[in-house]
């Protein structure tokens, strides 16, 4: 949960809500086959415990600004720096137009690879 204080009051975002806007933005760039677990702890976890959560994303709040880390699987045959540096550029826009929060870093990890 991200709390929010400003002239107005106070603001509560989830981080499903986080989630979901980065789940789109990445799910939507060319090249990204899917995500991948961002551990195999948590996989487990998910998996055992039925929860339906976006896999491969982890965000931190910290000092007023958002860390956004990413596990990827991309297309074989993709320019993989070209799709990462599109996805940075895409998920840091989309969550600071949407939020106003200040995006300090998207980290992308590219995973695995699949072929079509």
């Amino acid at each position: 949960m991200v709390r929010l204080q400003n002239h107005i009051g106070k603001i509560d975002i989830s981080e499903a809500y986080f989630e979901d806007l980065v789940s789109d933005a990445v799910n939507s760039s060319f090249g990204v086959a899917a995500m991948s677990e961002t551990s195999s702890a948590r996989g487990f976890w998910n998996k055992v415990l039925k929860k339906d959560s976006h896999k491969g994303i982890l965000i931190k709040y910290q000092k007023s600004r958002l860390v956004i880390e990413l596990h990827i699987i991309v297309n074989y045959g993709t320019n993989i720096s070209a799709i990462v540096r599109s996805i940075i550029h895409k998920v840091r826009y989309t969550v600071e137009e949407a939020t106003g929060i200040t995006v300090a870093r998207v980290n992308v990890f590219v995973d695995a690879m699949t072929v079509k």
